[in-house]
């Protein structure tokens, strides 16, 4: 608005004039507000009356039928996505608890139910698991009964005897491998630690648990390494691989100083962080070289070894020997990581000393930068109820039978009796083993000759002592030892490059006159 200012105006005139203009700006204000609030007011009027009650209306909600009634928070992977009673049984229809959970199966993947469940869809899958040393044990069972007398072989661990009242030897070691030495088997959840809790059968592998809860429905197609650790911790091939040493049981050897506060033990015992695997470290999984039930090549069947992948430019390039996710790329093996899908180049043995030792010396007597040397192990059936002698070794990597000691040595309610499940069926049997070792070392590995001929790293795998005290207090067997060889060959997953003295851990063996007995 421009307005005209005449010289000869006086200064009441102009003020007058100004406070004119002021009152019409306000005005004009006043009226394009009730302009827009009359236009708002017939936009409402004009709105769609049923547009309008659908707006006012709330939020509709998901309605869920069957199953998915109550189990809201359940999904599955797209290979899955079909009713829930086609694994579970039970019936969709049923209209509550009861009748929806009539035949129901909780543990569809269980051994007992997985072939007629898992199987229907993946019967070479189950059938394989079955006889696979996963799911047997019968390597295990078969070494540590032959070495405490027992004069035949199972297929199985289920095929163990139980044995509630040993008198030999041979139901005495029954008795310790089902309900104390086999408790990473598909027919247990595993121990109640953070990160060793599981599913049964096919879901020991392909399901994800956190806490002892399921995480999902979601299948897992390939193990990751945190499914594998869950069975492979404490000083077993597996922890190796990560650089874990477990701690001392003993209170005062264990770090940092224990006290009567909780923490988290997610593997039941402490560890110690030395040197990981030089293939994990560079970001490989387990299932990398272990890509199946057993390592062999797929479309030879011959045992795949170091020297498969890292011996190619010495020999033959024979692509049919080497793991499927291994390939010859510009006439160099590269290897395709399973899980991450990335690509890493295969250092090739170029080492006067392979060409030299190869033969002779296994690849970790170089290698393997440190192994597991547990000795001697020293395990106890007792049926009596004195738990105070074992105040100081209270953790014992093993969460049952350490709920009961920190139930009955620190807790208000009536003691628990000197009980501990079979692993297999999940009933509870008289007695408790306890466990303990004379020293844990990693530092100086044990190297040996084999029977074959060839220089080994070995370790005290059978040096076992094995006693018995029942309910009256009788020392029924004190300290047996088995027969045969305590010491036998391993392989650390501790893989590195080998130091400037690595003749020095076998050199002694060569020469014939210095020679150590083999399996000694």
């Amino acid at each position: 608005m421009l307005l005209w200012l005449s010289p000869k105006m006086s200064f009441l005139d102009v003020s007058i004039l100004w406070y004119s203009v002021k009152i019409m700006k306000r005005k004009l204000t006043v009226l394009f507000c009730c302009l827009f609030i009359i236009a708002g007011c017939r936009g409402e009027q004009e709105k769609d009356p049923e547009q309008t009650a659908a707006q006012d209306q709330p939020a509709a909600t998901v309605v869920f039928q069957g199953c998915r009634t109550c189990h809201q928070d359940v999904s599955h992977d797209r290979h899955h996505e079909f009713p829930c009673a086609n694994c579970h049984r039970g019936d969709e229809q049923g209209m509550d608890e009861g009748a929806a959970h009539a035949g129901l199966v909780a543990k569809p993947a269980h051994p007992d139910t997985m072939g007629e469940i898992c199987g229907a869809c993946h019967p070479d899958a189950v059938g394989n698991s079955r006889e696979s040393l996963h799911f047997t044990m019968r390597n295990e069972v078969n070494l540590v009964r032959g070495h405490f007398g027992a004069d035949s072989e199972l297929t199985g661990l289920t095929q163990i005897d139980p044995s509630p009242r040993p008198t030999t030897s041979t139901d005495l070691v029954d008795d310790l491998l089902r309900r104390r030495c086999l408790r990473c088997h598909v027919y247990t959840p595993g121990d109640s630690y953070a990160y060793t809790q599981r599913g049964t059968g096919c879901a020991a592998c392909h399901m994800g648990f956190s806490d002892g809860r399921l995480v999902s429905h979601e299948m897992i197609g390939l193990p990751t390494d945190f499914q594998c650790l869950g069975c492979h911790y404490a000083n077993f091939v597996g922890a190796d691989y990560y650089g874990r040493y477990e701690h001392d049981f003993n209170n005062e050897y264990r770090t940092p100083f224990i006290t009567r506060q909780e923490f988290i033990r997610p593997y039941g015992v402490e560890y110690h962080d030395l040197a990981p695997d030089i293939h994990q470290q560079r970001g490989l999984a387990c299932v990398d070289c272990h890509t199946g039930h057993q390592p062999f090549s797929e479309k030879t069947g011959k045992k795949i070894t170091c020297r498969t992948c890292h011996e190619l430019a010495s020999r033959t390039r024979d692509s049919d020997a080497l793991p499927a996710n291994v390939t010859i790329v510009n006439n160099d093996p590269v290897l395709t990581a399973r899980l991450t899908g990335k690509t890493h180049p295969v250092p090739q043995m170029t080492h006067p000393a392979h060409e030299e030792y190869g033969e002779k010396v296994s690849c970790q007597v170089c290698h393997a930068q440190w192994s597991f040397n547990d000795s001697t192990t020293h395990l106890l059936r007792s049926d009596t109820d004195d738990y105070y002698p074992w105040e100081l070794l209270l953790v014992q990597s093993s969460s049952t039978v350490e709920n009961l000691l920190e139930h009955n040595l620190y807790g208000y309610e009536d003691e628990l009796e000197p009980a501990m499940p079979d692993t297999i069926t999940g009933r509870s049997m008289p007695g408790v083993w306890y466990k303990g070792f004379t020293e844990r070392r990693w530092e100086n590995m044990l190297v040996r000759q084999d029977r074959d001929g060839v220089i080994k790293v070995f370790r005290p795998i059978l040096d076992l002592w094995l006693s018995y005290v029942d309910s009256e207090e009788n020392v029924v067997f004190d300290n047996i030892e088995g027969s045969g060889r305590a010491l036998l060959p391993y392989t650390p997953h501790t893989t590195g490059k080998a130091g400037m003295f690595y003749r020095n851990r076998f050199a002694d063996l060569l020469n014939p006159e210095n020679k150590i007995p083999a399996g000694q």
